[in-house]
Parts: structure tokens; sequence; C-alpha cells
């Protein structure tokens, strides 16, 4: 029997980047006490499941490299994320992060990454693992190094401004 997923069964998928799309980027937030949303974030991310979609994160988290907080904690704030999403009816359906970066002080995680945007590597890892339509699917980022993995990745990719992400959202829904 073959690995290969009938179309009809792939779903498409929704790769959000976490700090200026769903929260507001505060540099290096690792508590959740700091955690602001976006305005619209948790309705928007309702409204990708609520279609059928997946929903992913996929977000650089260089302050580990740097020292300043470390993967447990990037692990809790994201259980809390799902947890705050859970009160509306929403879920994530896997978090991905890059703790590593070139110039990290944290030896272990001083290194080039595939997995660091702008290059494709979570975003590769999510697609080996969930039956993803990927050509109805997209990433919405508010960085060009977000836009850069998407295309890498085959995905269409959309600049978030960080006004309310529901709104802008849920048109691209439609284009899918």
């Amino acid at each position: 029997m073959s690995g290969v997923i009938p179309d009809q069964v792939r779903r498409p998928a929704v790769f959000f980047d976490r700090d200026g799309v769903l929260n507001r980027d505060i540099g290096y937030l690792f508590e959740t006490s700091k955690l602001v949303w976006i305005d619209g974030a948790r309705e928007a991310v309702r409204a990708v499941n609520d279609l059928g979609y997946f929903a992913f994160v996929v977000t650089n988290q260089s302050g580990v490299a740097r020292g300043l907080y470390d993967e447990g904690h990037v692990h809790e704030l994201h259980a809390w994320m799902a947890d705050e999403l859970a009160k509306v009816g929403a879920h994530i359906d896997a978090f991905e992060y890059c703790p590593f970066h070139p110039e990290g002080t944290v030896e272990r995680y001083r290194r080039q990454s595939h997995r660091r945007k702008p290059a494709p590597g979570m975003i590769h890892d999510l697609l080996d693992r969930f039956p993803v339509n990927v050509e109805r699917s997209f990433l919405v980022g508010d960085q060009p190094r977000d836009l850069e993995a998407a295309r890498a990745a085959g995905l269409k990719g959309y600049l978030f401004s960080g006004r309310n992400l529901e709104t802008f959202v849920r048109p691209l829904l439609q284009i899918g």
C-alpha cells in the first residue's frame, strides 16, 4: 500500500507567525503575563478551525539562543496560548519554533538552522506530519522573512499589518 494521501483527504492550512501576528511583538516574549493578543487573533484561529483548515504556528525564537529564556518557557507559553484559545472554541494543531541563531550566546543553539525563517524547515516539517493541501494553504506573517519561508515551501504568503487579524484572514479563507 502506498503512503500517498489522496487529495480529497488533504486539508488546507493556515500557518501563522506568532509575534506580531497572533500577539503583540514586544521582543523576546516568554511570560504569559506579558502576552497581549492582536485584535481578532483568537477569532481568526476559530474561523480557520470552523472551516476545517489546519491551524499552525511557525515562530523563530532566538531568545533561547541568546540565553534570555529556555525551551521550557516556549512550551509553557504555547500551552497557555492553547488554553486561552480553547476558551473561545479555537485551537492550534501544532506549534513549531526554531530556537537557533547563528549569533546566539548559548553554544548548543548557536548555529544556522534549516528551520529558522526565512528557511522553510518548520513548514516542511509540518507538511511531512500532516495531510495538508498546499495549493489551498497560506502563511500569515508580519516580516518579509515569513513570506520568504512561505514561498520557499510552495505556499502563498500574506503580510499582516497588525490591525485586526480576523478581518485580515477571513477574505483569504474565501480565496483558498
